[in-house]
């Protein structure tokens, strides 16, 4: 999946992508936009980015699944190998482990993940600050380009960034040569 970031001066152009992209064939519910005024958003219909796509909130919760999970999976596995005292694990022991491992973790790191800016968000918050709206668009490796190029040749005054979300690395690249 690749999210892109179109940074867009006005509210009215902002409008026009969103329908050129829903014409194209992607879901509204792959399209967000950030911006200041968010009544005017609420009124026209878009879809306004919330926690999970302007914070570290789903990178950071997949990390404290893995991470959790893994732990929980040799706790339990510690806990059969050496058992306290008088005490007798089967396999039940790795599996509530590891499932409690992974809760917790999920929930721990998706509590920091929150309070954690996009950063991609955050590279744009000046200009956002200042009025402009930025619209993230996830779409799926083989759409990457189309959808870039339409863009581009529809809107040339959008500001147009990528990211590659590679599992729970994200890579950063500028799209522009």
């Amino acid at each position: 999946m690749i999210r892109l970031y179109f940074l867009v001066p006005d509210f009215k152009n902002t409008q026009n992508i969103v329908n050129e992209l829903q014409d194209y064939g992607l879901d509204e519910h792959h399209i967000h936009i950030v911006g200041k005024d968010h009544e005017r958003l609420e009124k026209a219909h878009l879809h306004e980015a919330g926690l999970a796509e302007t914070t570290d909130l789903i990178p950071a919760l997949k990390r404290g699944l893995l991470f959790g999970g893994t732990t929980g999976f040799l706790a339990g596995i510690v806990a059969i190998t050496f058992p306290p005292a008088g005490l007798v694990f089967g396999g039940g022991a790795v599996l509530g482990l590891s499932a409690a491992g992974a809760g917790f973790g999920a929930w721990m790191s998706s509590m920091i993940g929150v309070s954690v800016n996009d950063l991609g968000v955050e590279h744009f918050q000046k200009q956002i600050d200042q009025g402009k709206y930025l619209l993230l668009v996830d779409v799926e490796r083989d759409l990457f380009k189309p959808v870039e190029e339409l863009v581009r040749s529809h809107h040339p005054e959008a500001d147009i960034e990528w990211v590659d979300l590679k599992g729970t690395s994200i890579h950063y690249a500028n799209s522009m040569n």
